[in-house]
């Protein structure tokens, strides 16, 4: 049975298979794991950016300055880290079967972004990785360009790299946020920003709620939940469907929760 740590790592990574790819071992390998070797640790920090005290809390104890923040994250913030990775992870690359598996768990209510959520497993449930792979090509890669471009320059000027990736840029220096690993996408890339308002939720970073806000309100609530209802209009999208109606409910929330927050 795996542990809490070796869980999160491999749901950051995308799966197994993409843990092992990154680290360079075979895949079996790393099933064979209950929980993350000593010797590994720190390189399954640095792909997954998930700390080293979360991945082997027996081996490292958390610095003294985030002890006091982690202890203080509540549940509804866990939630929202939860679903802003779980979206990033969707739109940053195509699943594999282990990460669709897992989406197929996901449980519902009768709110909206509960019946969303059961749409969703739903989805993950009725295809496989290779249908989600083509998929995922078709809508946001394509032979010149995909169906949809996520990112916020695009949605905000109808160009890529504009002004919208130059305020993104200065935000996150701000913040102190450094990208980390080997995606090589733009900074307002969708997946990007939902990946650094999950991390602003969990309280990753040096940040006060009015930051996170501001972020929200700068760089996701003009465009994000317009893109997301695009992907759930899309013809060609199946299980990206879901996906868009799941985006479009969570940013129309947090856009509400935010505005009365203010």
């Amino acid at each position: 049975m795996r542990d809490a740590g070796l869980e999160l790592a491999i749901k950051a990574a995308g799966g197994v298979g993409s843990l092992a790819r990154e680290l360079g071992i075979a895949q079996p390998s790393v099933s064979a794991w209950s929980r993350i070797p000593a010797e590994r640790v720190l390189a399954v920090e640095a792909l997954t950016r998930v700390n080293r005290f979360v991945l082997r809390p027996d081996l490292y104890g958390p610095p003294e300055d985030q002890v006091k923040s982690n202890t203080e994250i509540d549940e509804i913030d866990q939630l929202r880290a939860a679903e802003y990775g779980l979206l990033s992870l969707l739109l940053g690359k195509a699943p594999d079967a282990d990460t669709l598996k897992r989406v197929a768990t996901l449980k519902g209510d009768a709110s909206d972004l509960g019946m969303a959520h059961i749409e969703l497993a739903a989805a993950a449930a009725a295809t496989d990785d290779r249908a989600v792979s083509k998929e995922f090509f078709d809508l946001f890669i394509g032979l010149g360009r995909g169906e949809l471009l996520p990112y916020a320059s695009y949605y905000l000027t109808g160009f890529l790299h504009e002004r919208p990736l130059a305020r993104v840029r200065d935000d996150l220096n701000a913040l102190g946020i450094e990208r980390a690993g080997t995606s090589r996408e733009p900074e307002d890339h969708i997946a990007v920003l939902l990946e650094v308002m999950a991390g602003l939720a969990r309280n990753d970073f040096e940040a006060e709620f009015a930051e996170q806000a501001r972020f929200f309100e700068r760089h996701l609530k003009p465009w994000a939940a317009r893109m997301f209802a695009d992907l759930e209009m899309s013809q060609s999208a199946r299980f990206y469907r879901a996906v868009g109606r799941t985006g479009r409910v969570f940013m129309e929330l947090e856009s509400e929760a935010f505005t009365l927050s203010e």
